[in-house]
């Protein structure tokens, strides 16, 4: 536990910081989950709308330490090659 007046400070801190990234990585998975599921149905336009939707939410929050900015590459990568491989078909 925080005994000094200094880890009790950085405690409060670290906890208010925890939850503002718990909200922001939700965000996150839900616009990945969007992309996900216009590619489970086939709508290649959707799929699209929805990835220029995710792109800039992924560079966000990799900015900002919520997620690692590899991570964030790698959702971008993996989500346009289904694309890409839906609108090749």
């Amino acid at each position: 536990m925080a005994n000094t007046p200094q880890s009790r400070k950085r405690a409060r801190q670290n906890e208010k910081r925890r939850q503002l990234k718990a909200g922001q990585r939700a965000m996150t998975r839900t616009y990945v989950k969007k992309v996900q599921s216009a590619l489970a149905t086939g709508d290649i336009d959707t799929a699209r709308a929805a990835y220029a939707a995710v792109v800039p939410v992924l560079d966000r929050v990799a900015d900002k330490g919520v997620i690692h900015k590899n991570k964030a590459a790698r959702y971008k990568s993996r989500l346009n090659a289904r694309i890409k491989a839906l609108a090749g078909n």
